[in-house]
């Protein structure tokens, strides 16, 4: 059983915080899910758009307050989800004894890229929105 996800991305504004806040509405306290980011922009909430998303379905993510990824907490961790293959490359060269517990979020439902939809608009948002709740809902049965 997997205790301590967590989902990484660049900033930690957009894809790792819509990640972990919709994982954590599915989990509930099963898990402690966190996020943070390659470049994490310390201290910045999450982006408009993606919270506008988080809100329209049922999930408060106004707590986000971002960070940058540290080894620790890919030591702490049992499970790291990350949005690209380069992610899961760049972390594994911060951590290389964390491989083992490195995946792409979408490693479930077709082992694909999660796009960054930062400065792109509400439709790229949505778009990844519903790429995101579709990995998070590949890993569920995994998780439970």
């Amino acid at each position: 059983m997997f205790k301590k996800i967590l989902i990484v991305c660049v900033g930690n504004i957009c894809r790792s915080p819509t990640a972990e806040y919709v994982l954590r509405h599915h989990l509930g306290s099963s898990a402690e899910v966190t996020s943070a980011g390659l470049s994490g922009l310390d201290g910045h909430p999450v982006e408009p758009d993606a919270l506008t998303l988080l809100t329209a379905n049922g999930i408060d993510g106004t707590p986000h307050v971002a960070r940058k990824l540290t080894v620790r907490m890919l030591h702490e961790a049992d499970l790291v989800l990350g949005m690209e293959q380069w992610h899961l490359d760049a972390m594994a060269r911060l951590a290389p004894e964390a491989r083992g517990k490195l995946y792409l979020l979408d490693h479930w439902t077709g082992k694909r890229d999660v796009p960054d939809p930062y400065r792109q608009g509400h439709e790229a948002f949505e778009h990844v929105y519903a790429r995101i709740d579709d990995g998070v809902r590949g890993w569920l049965p995994y998780l439970r």
